[in-house]
């Protein structure tokens, strides 16, 4: 998307960003400093077991040039209501309402080629801009890196913004990932944790699990930087598939060992939400 599809959005979401944070206690983003680790996928089953455990939820992508959110909650097709000059969240399960670029692209193949200053005024639209309503916590999907994107979230959301970061369990990930750790304490946001995602491998045949990467280097990360570590998430066909077909993985396989790892993840995530002084707004 060129210059001219900039403006096209920003008449379509309006020009002067309008602040629909004002009743979002908490806000989650999901941070990786290395791209392939399935960040999205955690955002996204995240969000989703967090509204199937009764909170209000909502979920923003973020990601400019690759949003993935729309596919893994099967909303391709979907585009957002408006209510006076806000955006209404589209609406995955009545408890979870999703907000992405990807609902405002004309086109499914449409690049989005913008520099940094244009990405973070239409973050700000898509975060501010939205009428999220009541909601417990904001679960917020952002790309790999510590560049524009990451910073203009942690930067809009201020004292709200908590991190869980993902990492994959090879050195190579977990070197830039312990980056993330670094740009969320230059920044003073908490950190509520690591997840060591596609740890082990779960046999479809037998179910075990077992190790075709190196494992536990999330973990080691977590106790070398003194941040939390909230589990460890195996391999699954069953992810891959589910993710692929847009359906979300937690509500169609809820007893296998990843969705348990899933929930053991959203389990800390909640006690730590729990254990958290309420922002002021």
């Amino acid at each position: 998307m060129n210059k001219d599809g900039l403006r096209d959005l920003n008449e379509t979401i309006g020009s002067k960003p309008q602040n629909g944070l004002d009743d979002v206690k908490a806000v989650i983003v999901v941070l990786s400093g290395k791209g392939g680790v399935g960040k999205s996928t955690v955002a996204a089953n995240l969000a989703a077991g967090l509204a199937m455990e009764g909170k209000r939820t909502g979920l923003l992508d973020v990601d400019v040039h690759g949003p993935s959110i729309p596919r893994l909650l099967k909303l391709g097709d979907c585009r957002p209501a408006m209510t006076g000059t806000f955006m209404v969240p589209v609406e995955w399960h009545w408890n979870l309402g999703v907000m992405s670029i990807g609902f405002l692209l004309p086109g499914k193949d449409d690049a989005v080629i913008w520099r940094g200053p244009a990405k973070a005024g239409v973050i700000e639209q898509l975060a501010k801009q939205v009428a999220w309503g009541e909601r417990d916590v904001l679960v917020v999907d952002c790309p790999p890196g510590t560049g524009d994107e990451p910073l203009s979230v942690l930067q809009i959301f201020e004292d709200k913004a908590m991190a869980v970061i993902v990492t994959s369990p090879q050195d190579m990930a977990v070197d830039d990932v312990r980056r993330s750790v670094t740009f969320c304490r230059q920044l003073s946001t908490p950190i509520l944790g690591i997840v060591e995602n596609l740890s082990g491998f779960v046999c479809p045949s037998c179910g075990a699990v077992h190790d075709i990467f190196s494992a536990g280097g999330g973990e080691r990360l977590a106790a070398e930087t003194g941040v939390p570590f909230l589990g460890r998430i195996p391999i699954d066909s069953e992810v891959a598939r589910s993710g692929d077909d847009g359906d979300v993985f937690l509500a169609v396989a809820s007893q296998n060992p990843s969705a348990l790892a899933f929930k053991a993840v959203i389990a800390s995530v909640l006690k730590a939400l729990e254990a958290k002084p309420a922002a002021t707004a």
